[in-house]
């Protein structure tokens, strides 16, 4: 599946953001969907329904800016067209407790918006951590991302999703069992990490290539 091409505001940036978004869709595929972790991400992925969005920033402030554009354009698109989109910070908050600090400033935006109840915020990090684990629990990996990630869902295809998947409550068990399993070195070896897009420099005023 190809990106989008890039926006207005962004132009010339679509290159510097192209290793970012090749390297979330090698997540996707073999991680979140060759592992199974969601699954309701195969549907939307083959159908061509995810949007990337890639912010070339350091900057929250803009984030959040950005935020607010993806947020009122993915509820003012159809479905079909754009079902979820992943917007990727590979240049910003890569503490992860920052990042979960920014998660705060991201609700209430989507709260300010009024989108509470139609749309969702899921995040993903690379050094995400469950609370009382350690670094290298290999449980921590279902959440980890190449780069800092916000997935913003529809409440609606949520709702479509659980109900044609009835045992919905026992994913997380599941992965947990299947990310033990694997172990961090089987992870590794997936090769889902940062590649290239680690040399891309960052672009503090220029927002976001799509």
């Amino acid at each position: 599946m190809n990106p989008s091409p890039p926006c207005p505001h962004a132009a010339g940036s679509a290159q510097l953001a192209d290793p970012f978004v090749r390297d979330t869709i090698r997540w996707l595929e073999r991680a979140v969907i060759g592992l199974n972790l969601c699954p309701f991400a195969k549907g939307v992925h083959v159908k061509g329904q995810v949007h990337y969005a890639v912010a070339l920033t350091d900057d929250p402030g803009v984030v959040l800016d950005l935020l607010r554009d993806e947020l009122t354009t993915l509820v003012s698109t159809a479905a079909e067209v754009r079902d979820t989109t992943l917007l990727i910070l590979p240049r910003c908050l890569p503490d992860f407790l920052d990042f979960n600090d920014f998660l705060a400033d991201a609700e209430a935006l989507m709260e300010a918006l009024e989108l509470d109840g139609t749309l969702q915020i899921a995040s993903f990090h690379p050094q995400f951590q469950f609370a009382g684990t350690d670094v290298d629990d290999a449980t921590n990996c279902t959440n980890r991302s190449p780069y800092p990630t916000l997935h913003l869902l529809r409440e609606e295809s949520i709702d479509r999703a659980v109900e044609a998947f009835p045992q919905a409550e026992m994913i997380f068990e599941r992965n947990m069992e299947v990310l033990q399993a694997l172990g961090l070195q089987g992870w590794q070896a997936l090769d889902v990490g940062a590649h290239e897009g680690k040399s891309a420099p960052s672009m503090a005023g220029e927002g976001a290539a799509q």
